[in-house]
């Protein structure tokens, strides 16, 4: 009788850790875990740690709760505007409701991968190229949304888009480096030509005020001489400028006169020699 008990007990005992065993399950802190029974879900999702289920009754089903990053890739498009790109984005997302990215969808990344594919296509149709190339911020927002609204039925939240990289064709690429070429020149010719404007009143202010004193004149001439002549590898032609012989006009004195002539008297062999002479 004793053995029959102490076997029996031993029978329930490893019957029991044989269920256990076939029965726990660990789910970790970022995941969470789903029940079907008999292929029915279970209101209840499972939280992290130790859980137990009913072997070959129960299916738990484990779903990730992390932020999933996924490159989308690169696709071929034309832009609003004519322009024949090659745009990649990535996308982060996570989910939200394990129980939802289960039942209501069959692989919840393929069909975010999918989506962002179509959606990527849509944005480079709706854009300009300006807009791919500067104005990334707003495109990433409006990609955002056309991936999110899809996905919160599947109990996926989008959480950032990123556009990486847009690639055009060389074409494109030689035209715009002429543009930008072509710009830069312009700006430097304006600017130029204010510093043309800016120089040219500076030296009417300064012309006014050489006019008052005509020796600035003089000293302004021998700057120049000696600038020039610093370098000593050129024949220097010094113009003479009016202004200054007339400065020195008017600094030299004035010539003296000259003295009065004296009247000699004449002389009592005056003809006789007028005479001789002519003889």
């Amino acid at each position: 009788m004793v053995e029959a008990l102490v076997t029996a007990g031993a029978t329930a005992v490893s019957v029991g850790v044989v269920y256990v065993m076939a029965a726990a399950r660990v789910v970790k802190q970022y995941e969470r875990g789903v029940v079907f029974r008999l292929g029915r879900l279970k209101s209840s999702v499972r939280g992290p740690g130790f859980t137990l289920v009913v072997p070959f009754v129960d299916r738990l089903c484990k779903v990730n709760m992390q932020i999933v990053t996924m490159p989308v890739p690169a696709q071929d498009g034309i832009t609003r505007d004519n322009v024949t790109v090659r745009v990649d984005a990535v996308i982060y997302f996570k989910v939200v409701d394990a129980a939802e990215a289960i039942v209501q969808v069959e692989d919840y990344r393929f069909a975010v991968s999918q989506m962002a594919q179509t959606s990527l296509r849509s944005i480079i149709g709706k854009s300009d190229l300006d807009d791919l190339l500067s104005n990334r911020e707003k495109l990433n927002q409006g990609l955002e949304l056309m991936i999110d609204s899809p996905a919160m039925g599947w109990g996926v939240q989008i959480d950032r888009v990123e556009i990486k990289d847009v690639s055009l064709p060389e074409t494109m690429k030689r035209s715009m480096a002429r543009q930008a070429e072509a710009d830069r020149e312009r700006r430097a010719r304006v600017i130029n030509a204010d510093a043309e404007l800016q120089a040219s009143k500076k030296l009417a202010e300064a012309a006014k005020e050489m006019s008052d004193q005509p020796a600035a004149l003089q000293l302004r001439l021998l700057q120049t001489v000696v600038a020039v002549a610093a370098e000593k590898n050129s024949t220097l032609v010094l113009p003479f400028p009016v202004e200054l012989l007339r400065f020195l006009e008017r600094a030299a004195p004035p010539p003296a006169a000259p003295p009065p002539a004296v009247a000699q008297p004449p002389s009592e062999t005056g003809p006789a020699e007028s005479e001789t002479r002519q003889d």
